[in-house]
């Protein structure tokens, strides 16, 4: 037996059924949940302090990182890019940071950031740019960030 429901015949969709929301919403949702990128963007917010508010649109109501400000995300929904340069950006940088493993490009340059250079660091492998130059940070380089063949700019 076929059944056809209003929807179908008045607009040509097919009414959704409750399988196809739930495969729906997996879908949307899953790509930025999974990594936890959304959380781990969120403690860096809450670990600095932000005078030109360039975190405004990282909020917990959006889970999708990829519409915020400053971020740039692949055709995966995983972020890649973190553009933070010359915002005057206080406080210390959070080891959740080393959670973006999908991250090529950051770029904290020229802000007032304090404490050391995370090991954690070392844990994004896919890494090509990292610019922390002209900020309060104190320490050496972690050996961590050597095992980070692609790394091509410090």
């Amino acid at each position: 037996m076929i059944t056809v429901s209003y929807d179908e015949v008045v607009t040509g969709e097919p009414e959704p059924t409750l399988a196809s929301l739930v495969i729906y919403h997996d879908i949307v949702n899953v790509d930025y949940i999974k990594h936890g990128e959304s959380d781990t963007l969120i403690a860096l917010k809450s670990n600095l302090n932000d005078p030109n508010s360039v975190f405004q649109s990282w909020n917990a109501t959006n889970v999708n990182p990829c519409e915020w400000f400053h971020v740039t995300c692949n055709d995966d929904k995983s972020v890649i890019l973190m553009e933070l340069s010359s915002n005057n950006i206080t406080g210390k940088i959070p080891e959740e940071l080393g959670n973006l493993t999908n991250l090529v490009s950051l770029d904290l340059y020229l802000n007032h950031l304090s404490g050391t250079i995370l090991n954690t660091l070392g844990n994004l492998h896919k890494l090509c740019f990292l610019r922390l130059n002209n900020n309060s940070l104190t320490g050496v380089i972690p050996i961590s960030l050597s095992n980070v063949a692609t790394l091509q700019v410090l």
